[in-house]
């Protein structure tokens, strides 16, 4: 009965051993998550990257602790996001695991490269890029209603701007308006 109660205390000690690692190995995530709830997003992506080269250099650690690995590459994009990177927020979004939701930050991506092209050919070409990433994103979380919005409007808008491919950049969302008659508002009532 020793023998069991010696091994089992050794187990328990390595077990809270390979726990205390994994939170300094970790340390990055949590660094990144005050950065980004603090608004420091600079920090947060510098954080969220450092902690994605560890679990690069361990593939295993990405299965083992998938959900810690997808939380850092969605928070990263999210970060960079917000930052305007767009184009960082693409190429990131080719390597980032499908619960990280890449399609979505890649379609929001595309959709602001769109609301800032001056060419209407190629205004046209990153708002069906947009489109076909947020579809995608609809398929990988059907219930996210916010992701389904983003789609439809990204459609709408896409659907106007093939009927009117002269409107210029700072009017696209005007499009989405419906006319009213004679150029008079709307009375709102209530």
């Amino acid at each position: 009965m020793k023998s069991f109660g010696s091994a089992v205390a050794v187990l328990v000690l390595l077990m809270g051993g390979v726990a205390l690692a994994y939170s300094q190995w970790s340390h990055a995530i949590e660094e990144g998550d005050e950065a980004l709830a603090a608004g420091r997003l600079d920090a947060a992506v510098a954080s969220y990257a450092r902690a994605e080269e560890r679990f690069d250099k361990i593939p295993a650690a990405k299965q083992l602790f998938a959900a810690d690995y997808d939380h850092a590459v969605a928070n990263e994009l999210s970060a960079r996001y917000r930052l305007g990177r767009f184009d960082e927020v693409i190429e990131r979004a080719e390597h980032a695991p499908e619960s990280a939701a890449p399609h979505f930050w890649t379609g929001c991506a595309f959709f602001e490269k769109a609301a800032v092209e001056e060419k209407r050919d190629a205004r046209l070409g990153w708002l069906g890029r947009a489109e076909d990433e947020l579809h995608k994103a609809v398929e990988a979380a059907p219930d996210d209603w916010d992701t389904k919005y983003d789609f439809e409007l990204t459609t709408r808008l896409a659907a106007e701007l093939r009927k009117q491919p002269k409107t210029p950049p700072k009017q696209l969302m005007q499009l989405l308006r419906p006319p009213t008659p004679a150029g008079k508002p709307t009375k709102r009532v209530g």
